[in-house]
């Protein structure tokens, strides 16, 4: 018993930040994503325009492009939400933030609105890739989803088990 209350392993479940269908990362087509250099995690094809926390945790990085979101959980898992690809050239276009660096947010809470129409006319690919950036030797087991679809908020994208 004592075993099973001290031995717990952290456990992270991160739920989707947008509705809309589901890709492996590896389907993205940007090599950054699809070679996994900035780190393991999936893709979803919005449906609308609104972006969600995955989990509780702190908005670590908003770039001035509002075009990415950089999270970290209690447990110190680092997310980045990157909105479609080649769309730090938008310089902001399309983007309107909910929060700011350094804002502590909760599940489900609104982080940005999109100009859904505005991004698929405009960037390269809406596909927005959801990366953990600190998995590599990090020791810690990654599991996706195996959804084709995915509601904001409801989805669990993956679950992330810690040492």
């Amino acid at each position: 018993m004592l075993k099973n209350i001290f031995g717990k392993k952290q456990r992270t479940m991160l739920h989707a930040p947008v509705s809309g269908k589901v890709v492996p990362l590896e389907e993205v087509p940007d090599p950054v994503f699809s070679e996994k250099m900035m780190g393991e995690g999936i893709a979803i094809i919005p449906t609308d325009g609104n972006i969600f926390a995955p989990f509780d945790g702190e908005i670590v990085q908003l770039p001035e492009t509002k075009h990415a979101i950089g999270l970290m959980d209690k447990d110190g898992n680092e997310v980045l939400i990157h909105i479609g690809l080649d769309t730090v050239e938008l310089k902001g276009e399309g983007f309107t933030p909910k929060v700011k660096t350094g804002d502590a947010v909760s599940a489900g809470q609104p982080l940005m609105e999109l100009d859904l129409e505005y991004l698929q006319e405009n960037a390269k690919s809406i596909v927005t890739p959801i990366v953990i950036t600190n998995s590599a030797n990090s020791g810690k087991e990654i599991q996706l989803t195996e959804e084709k679809e995915a509601s904001a908020g409801v989805t669990v994208l993956l679950t992330i088990t810690g040492k």
